[in-house]
């Protein structure tokens, strides 16, 4: 990992008759920040930031994001380039070990895949234990921890012998664990992974396929779906890739780390927000499919309607990623033959919101979530199942922050103080004597 640079720059904090000063560390790509770690031991304090909005927890060589550029970069390299010319598992590789692998590394990396990419036979049993209403996210992060109990190798993080191979099984596993969920859901007999089949061929062969007739994966299809988990495969730190670092840093096992993940993914703010644009566009739909009159509505402020798929917390331009997502939208509906309704009122709300001072003005730009559904929609992914698909996409993400904070040697737990708020000191009171 690049070091950050300390700066001759300081930030002067002066509290009382006390003057801390805080060195400013510049990263490789420019960003400065100033180093407030001894904010608590020289004065007392904590600094109050709800929700990390200015807080940057790690330093970190993995993505490079920038909101205002609408930038996004893995390991340095644009995510355009990699969009068109990567593949998932070379993507996975660049995040997870920091470069693009030669022709030995990449066969090595894709022989692990195939390999591993069986579960137990005993772990198809429990499927049958939830409930056929089950989401597929409860399942599969139940499922990734249950992994755990399987490979007790792997549960020591300060093995580094097994942490390939641990890398490896639950990239591959997690593809067909997802898959079975599915067909469980659905009452089909599950399909097992195919050896000759590349990684997102495989995954599709198992959702899509069934014993009574041939099923052959559709090479557009095939593209779209490497394309859509490529473009999931990291974003900084997020929700669920904080989530993963805070759970890792107390030297959770990375399937422990991983299904604490996904719980924070499901959460409809984060990974659920492509199902919710869906549901909206649906509902658009069913009402005569009036789209100027829902933008005037999303513009109300007394109005509880709200236009799911635009704007971003970290964006303040708009998404690379839904750029490259609206031409692949459109390739996959026309090369499967598919005039979906849906797919015209997005575009009527996209070309309204960029044409309205309104959004314009607090840039409100479609975001990643605003067309990866419709093409999950398109190859016949359930609603239910587009959470799951960006947990499968944003796994190498995870991991590669994971695997970092495990190399770091000043690695700790993580611990956020808090401002306490609550009652002053008092006594306990019998409860015969309560009012």
């Amino acid at each position: 990992m690049p070091p950050a640079i300390y700066t001759d720059k300081h930030a002067a904090l002066g509290i009382s008759d006390i003057r801390l000063d805080c060195p400013v560390i510049t990263g490789t790509e420019g960003e400065q920040a100033i180093d407030v770690a001894q904010l608590r031991a020289r004065t007392g304090l904590v600094a109050l930031d709800p929700a990390f909005v200015n807080t940057a927890a790690v330093k970190s060589s993995i993505t490079f994001l920038d909101g205002e550029l609408g930038i996004l970069r893995y390991r340095g390299i644009p995510i355009e380039e990699l969009a068109d010319r990567s593949s998932f598992v070379e993507t996975s590789y660049l995040l997870v070990y920091g470069d693009l692998p030669n022709h030995e590394q990449l066969h090595r990396f894709s022989t692990l895949l195939t390999r591993h990419s069986l579960i137990h036979e005993d772990m198809k049993n429990f499927f049958t234990g939830f409930p056929p209403g089950a989401h597929p996210m409860a399942v599969l992060a139940s499922m990734v921890v249950s992994l755990g109990t399987y490979y007790p190798d792997s549960l020591n993080v300060d093995n580094r012998a097994q942490m390939d191979i641990t890398i490896a099984r639950l990239i591959s596993k997690v593809r067909t664990i997802a898959a079975f969920a599915y067909k469980k859901s659905i009452g089909q007999p599950f399909v097992y992974p195919q050896n000759h089949l590349r990684y997102c061929a495989n995954f599709l062969n198992m959702m899509f396929s069934v014993p009574a007739e041939p099923y052959e994966v559709d090479p557009e299809l095939e593209k779209a779906m490497n394309l859509l988990l490529i473009l999931h495969a990291d974003h900084e730190q997020n929700c669920s890739t904080s989530t993963v670092r805070m759970v890792g840093s107390a030297k959770a096992n990375l399937f422990a780390s991983i299904s604490a993940g996904i719980c924070a993914l499901w959460g409809p703010l984060h990974g659920g927000a492509n199902q919710e644009v869906i549901e909206m566009l649906e509902n658009i739909r069913d009402d005569g499919g009036n789209v100027k009159k829902y933008v005037a509505l999303a513009k109300d402020k007394a109005s509880t309607f709200r236009l799911m798929g635009f704007g971003h917390r970290v964006y303040k331009n708009f998404d690379p990623r839904a750029k490259l997502i609206k031409v692949a939208a459109d390739r996959v509906l026309s090369r499967l033959g598919i005039k979906d309704p849906l797919l015209d009122i997005a575009k009527e709300l996209e070309d309204a919101a960029l044409s309205d001072d309104y959004f314009i003005e607090r840039k409100l730009y479609p975001n990643v979530d605003f067309y990866s559904g419709i093409i999950y929609r398109a190859m016949g992914f359930p609603t239910n199942m587009f959470t799951v698909l960006f947990a499968l996409g944003r796994l190498p993400g995870w991991i590669a922050h994971w695997r970092e904070m495990m190399l770091d040697p000043t690695t700790k737990i993580a611990r956020p103080r808090q401002l306490y708020t609550g009652p002053t000191h008092r006594h306990y009171v019998p409860l015969e004597e309560r009012g």
